[in-house]
């Protein structure tokens, strides 16, 4: 056992001593070994005995603590039937655009130039942009010093905004298109305040930047935040008891604590000191739909927050471990919340039977390791998670598990003894999910480690839904057809540099510079075929994340480039300019052709 950790410790350092540029020629030295790298590598390993899995030939795979990301279980390569049935249902966007492109009879320019006979209304713009899927590894658009932990579009896509580690928020303008990248001067200047404000230190971007908010210091990073629904405010988390609401569109610094400590006479007393011992952390929070409440997560236990009132409504001890993300289940009633949790669950509450009861009115069960993010689709029956289990799972409300059945045994615990996904590297699992999935569909492939890795919906403007995508630790993302199938992964470790021209033809960056790449979040444009990423940068750079831009282009499928193509479009306009002359000639008049 102690041959193969320092075996394992000496090839790691050497795939690192070669990875960073180095030749491989320079004699390698083994670095010092930490309790850390020991407690890794322990950890790298299921600590149950062999006897606790269900086939006790896979020791040679149980052993395997190489490699950093083992995939135990393939992504589907083929349509599966209960995501095709999801498709064809109607729910998930138009069904006849559908048929069509399954029937290869969908022409895109044929739909724009016959809009003209059709009926008002008879086109959307799903039926032709819901096939458009962003289709480059991007280019960077905004680099920072400090660790990105949320990147997200707002809900008209006219705002994209970034929460770093620094505690610091940056706003940009969406409805402008990225600038030529010119090198800031690092200038200091006095705030309001009378401090030195550098608040735009180790921040370069090619994006129109509308603010830049200094946050409220908590602990260790800003986990979560959310734009309200109108666009001008904003809240953030930082595993502190307190959610802060700052403006978005004016110049106010003014940042508005909401507490969701209970209001009882100890803490108070305290809280100028900090956190007392029975104080919490939030992780996750999101406004709802119209702006008036905010739910929040974190600690085992889930919040509602009426803004309106400036109280507290609901607190909810939720889950035995922390919970990592929660939502709302849709846009429109705001009564049914769903909480994430460390403990592999979630659970769906109803607010307006939380009176009689503390119970959740369903449970969704499925993963067997932590989730790290849930995600809506807004209609009050779907939802998607991201699981430690390296799985991503699609739910549907109306199939959950019921509080009866879960205390009657569905709540068994599956969770690998000692797995900690900061590390790195999955263990192989007792079993690919739990014994109660009630999930409607599982999508694999990505990699769901050192962070909490998030997964979203695509637009239902431009796309009916129809996708899911995610970022991954492998520095890839990931994108899935409902039916399971993954239809496009962009690479991030093959992202431009800011300075290049994103109209030129994509180049490749050299192998030293891959698999450093944590993609974090990742957000589709509501308006058009376009995707950012934010990703966490593990090389030499001197940014320790970069925002990247991937757009749709159509162009990279053609067997010619852009400059041929320009040319045969000047060459064919050109042509139907002279049979226009032909057609309009005057009998009789002077024709430099008759005439040759």
């Amino acid at each position: 056992m102690l041959r193969q950790i320092f075996l394992s410790l000496f090839n790691s350092q050497s795939r690192t001593d070669t990875g960073g540029g180095g030749n491989g020629s320079e004699p390698r030295q083994l670095r010092t070994v930490s309790i850390q790298d020991l407690q890794r590598l322990l950890n790298s390993r299921s600590v149950e005995s062999p006897t606790d899995y269900e086939d006790d030939d896979d020791d040679d795979e149980i052993e395997n603590v190489g490699e950093w990301h083992q995939p135990w279980f393939p992504p589907h390569k083929e349509p599966q039937q209960p995501g095709v049935e999801l498709l064809m249902g109607g729910e998930f966007g138009s069904v006849s655009s559908k048929i069509r492109s399954r029937r290869n009879k969908r022409n895109i320019s044929q739909m724009i130039l016959d809009q003209p006979s059709r009926p008002r209304g008879a086109l959307s713009r799903e039926n032709m942009t819901s096939e458009l899927i962003p289709n480059t590894n991007g280019t960077a658009v905004a680099s920072y010093a400090a660790n990105v932990y949320c990147g997200q579009f707002s809900k008209d896509s006219s705002f994209y905004y970034t929460c770093c580690q620094d505690f610091r928020l940056h706003i940009y303008d969406m409805t402008s298109p990225p600038s030529p990248y010119m090198k800031r001067q690092r200038n200091l200047r006095r705030s309001a305040t009378g401090v030195w404000d550098d608040s735009d230190r180790n921040h370069d971007t090619t994006l129109k930047i509308l603010k830049t908010i200094q946050g409220c210091t908590g602990r260790w990073t800003i986990t979560d935040s959310h734009l309200s629904p109108d666009n001008e405010r904003m809240i953030y988390s930082s595993i502190s008891p307190i959610v802060y609401m700052t403006s978005t569109l004016d110049s106010s610094v003014t940042q508005t604590p909401i507490s969701f400590q209970d209001p009882n006479q100890r803490q108070r007393a305290r809280a100028h000191w900090g956190w007392d011992e029975d104080s919490f952390g939030i992780w996750s929070c999101r406004f709802s739909a119209d702006g008036n409440e905010v739910v929040a997560g974190g600690s085992g236990q889930i919040f509602v927050y009426d803004l309106l009132a400036d109280r507290r409504t609901v607190k909810i001890i939720a889950h035995e471990d922390d919970v990592n993300s929660c939502c709302w289940a849709d846009t429109a009633s705001g009564n049914v919340l769903i909480s994430a949790s460390d403990d592999t669950f979630l659970k769906v509450w109803d607010r307006r039977s939380l009176g009689a009861s503390q119970k959740p009115s369903g449970v969704l069960v499925g993963h067997t390791e932590g989730i790290t993010n849930v995600s809506a689709k807004g209609d009050g029956r779907y939802i998607i998670s991201n699981g430690k289990d390296q799985a991503l799972r699609l739910w549907d409300l109306r199939k959950m598990c019921s509080s009866e059945d879960f205390d009657n045994g569905a709540d068994r615990d599956f969770r690998l003894r000692g797995f900690d996904y900061r590390y790195g590297h999955y263990p192989k699992p007792k079993r690919a999910a739990h014994p109660r999935d009630c999930s409607v569909m599982t999508y694999r492939g990505h990699a769901v480690l050192r962070t909490l890795i998030r997964c979203h919906f695509s637009p239902a403007e431009t796309t009916g839904g129809q996708y899911i995508y995610s970022g991954s630790a492998d520095g890839k993302i990931h994108i899935w057809s409902l039916d399971g199938r993954i239809v496009q992964i962009l690479d991030r470790s093959k992202t431009s540099a800011m300075t290049f021209d994103p109209s030129a033809e994509e180049c490749i960056l050299p192998n030293s510079t891959r698999n450093t790449v944590c993609v974090r979040d990742v957000s589709w444009n509501g308006n058009e075929p376009m995707m950012m990423s934010a990703g966490w940068d593990g090389g030499h750079s001197l940014s320790k994340s970069v925002v990247a831009r991937h757009e749709w282009r159509g162009l990279s499928k053609m067997s010619y480039g852009l400059e041929d193509w320009m040319e045969k479009q000047n060459i064919e306009r050109g042509e139907r300019a002279t049979r226009t002359r032909r057609t309009l000639r005057v009998p009789g008049a002077f024709d430099s052709e008759e005439n040759d």
